[in-house]
Parts: C-alpha cells; structure tokens; sequence
C-alpha cells in the first residue's frame, strides 16, 4: 500500500523543522526550546542556535504542527514563564507520513531496484 503525502508547499517540512518536530516528541509534551535545542544537537552531532530551534518551532505553530501554551513563572528569583510545546495529531501524522516514505525509498535501494 503505498501513502502519497500530499501537502500545500506551505505546508511541507524542511529537514530542520522535521528534527525540530520529532525532538518535541521525543522529549515529552509540555516541553520547552532549550530541551529541544539539546535534543538535536545531541541526535546530530551538529551545533544548533537556539533562535534557529525558536524559528523552526514558530513555523511549525503556523502549519498546526504543534501547539503552545505559556506556563506558569517558575518560582525561583527572576523566574520568568517558559513557552511549552507539544505535538499536534497532524505534526504527529505528517512525521509518521514522512518516516513511511523515507523507509519505502531505503526498501527500494536495498532491494536494488533503481
């Protein structure tokens, strides 16, 4: 069976904004950038700016990707509020959508077909 993932160009995810997306899954619902930030340069061996993980998150909010609420100020002195994010049901479909395809074009090349 095979899924075409169809999307608007807007809509379509870059290679960071993928990492970006999955490293929010990955770290748990209810997280924040600098975990995310950690997350992927942990995962790609790669240094990342946290304005970049900010950008990528802020985009993924207008492509309905993730969802973001503002927490409470935490307690400590000088504590200010933290910007939480989570997955959506169509961020978590787009990736799963992306792994599928990715994993078809891996076959393909195992198999040696092309």
């Amino acid at each position: 069976m095979v899924v075409l993932i169809r999307r608007m160009k807007g809509e379509r995810l870059g290679e960071f904004e993928e990492f970006t997306l999955l490293a929010v899954r990955a770290t748990g619902d209810h997280t924040y950038a600098v975990p995310v930030q950690q997350f992927i340069e942990e995962a790609t061996g790669r240094p990342v700016s946290i304005g970049a993980v900010y950008a990528a998150l802020s985009r993924l909010e207008t492509k309905g990707f993730v969802r973001s609420s503002m927490a409470e100020a935490r307690a400590q002195r000088g504590g200010r509020s933290r910007r939480m994010f989570q997955v959506t049901s169509s961020g978590l479909r787009t990736a799963r959508e992306l792994h599928q395809a990715r994993e078809r074009i891996w076959q393909t090349i195992a198999e040696g077909r092309r």
